[in-house]
């Protein structure tokens, strides 16, 4: 079931919001933990780090950009110029700052009931596209929702349900067409077209099939990229700490043959290159595409003194930026992005 809502601002009541964000903590921390009896095979070791960055706030690369007032961290994406967005994950606040500058505010105070995974942005369209997790509707059912914000003014501009049941929408990526998203229970994509002036069009569910629709743990599909012009997407698993390449059209899934990526989550491509946050490991796995997609090359694993589980990455020219979700971290004192050198 697919259901798109044009939407207008809302005031958001504390408490409700309060309730929200401790509902996508419990939410994330439960998904991240295995299941009590499950029977999977043991994770891989971390790859052992073959470039360490130093923590530098004077510089853009290694500097460490606070997010004031977060209550948690998970999504980032790049926006015009040096702009990034960076998603509150417990009350979905969305925050907007300078990747040069070295500072962000909140941007976006979203309306109650929200959270904020992946994010993506259309500088094109002036919007911002939200993977919204695991929400709970009014009768206690899991339903997957995306969120869509104009990038100009901060206003919501459409809350989309892309499905019901077991849902955690966990990541998105743009095309020229529009956005896809990755359900991290179960073995679908989610696509949203996008017209002419940011038009939205009705989603619609792409079901899987072959190695990437295995439903091998309890968060299975977790980040998504596309390459070749929006021609084939690849998706990460993090039970599987695999790649997997996705055709659009039809669902069909193929391994890309690389080494294990324990704790593998967002993923970025560049052209040959796709960069794989490892959370827990605190590394950035930079791999080389072969050219038919079949394989992947682990070049350089790059680690951070200031990454504290990070998940997800932008890319502004030789610069990674990541947002430190501390997944786990007892009483962690605020939430931030790091940024340091992709090569």
């Amino acid at each position: 079931m697919n259901t798109i809502h044009q939407t207008t601002p809302a005031a958001p009541r504390p408490g409700t919001r309060r309730a929200a964000a401790t509902l996508a903590a419990v939410t994330m921390t439960v998904l991240l933990l295995p299941a009590t009896g499950a029977v999977a095979a043991p994770p891989s070791a971390c790859p052992e780090v073959s470039h360490q960055k130093t923590s530098d706030d004077s510089q853009k690369q290694g500097a460490v950009i606070q997010l004031p007032g977060a209550s948690g961290a998970e999504g980032i994406a790049a926006g015009r110029g040096n702009t990034f967005y960076a998603g509150d994950l417990g009350d979905g606040d969305i925050y907007r700052g300078d990747i040069r500058r070295g500072t962000a505010e909140v941007f976006i105070d979203a309306p109650e009931g929200r959270a904020a995974v992946g994010l993506k942005a259309d500088v094109r369209n002036d919007l911002l596209f939200v993977a919204g997790g695991a929400t709970v509707d009014a009768t206690g059912g899991a339903t997957g929702h995306a969120y869509v914000y104009d990038t100009r003014t901060g206003a919501p501009v459409a809350d989309i349900q892309l499905t019901t049941g077991d849902a955690f929408i966990n990541d998105v990526t743009l095309t020229r067409d529009g956005a896809y998203f990755t359900n991290s229970q179960r073995a679908e994509l989610y696509f949203i077209p996008v017209g002419r002036k940011g038009a939205l069009g009705e989603p619609r569910t792409i079901a899987l099939s072959g190695p990437a629709a295995q439903l091998t743990g309890d968060f299975n599909l977790n980040g998504i990229t596309s390459v070749d012009r929006g021609r084939t997407l690849i998706v990460a698993h993090s039970t599987n700490e695999a790649l997997y390449t996705v055709d659009p059209a039809t669902g069909a899934s193929a391994l890309i043959e690389t080494d294990a990526l324990p704790n593998v989550d967002g993923i970025l491509a560049k052209g040959d290159t796709l960069y794989a946050v490892q959370n827990r490991c605190n590394v950035v796995s930079r791999i080389d595409l072969s050219k038919d997609l079949s394989t992947g090359e682990v070049e350089d694993v790059i680690g951070s003194d200031a990454f504290n589980v990070p998940t997800t990455v932008a890319l502004f020219g030789n610069t990674l930026a990541l947002a430190n979700a501390k997944f786990g971290v007892p009483d962690p004192e605020g939430y931030e992005v790091v940024t340091v050198s992709a090569r």
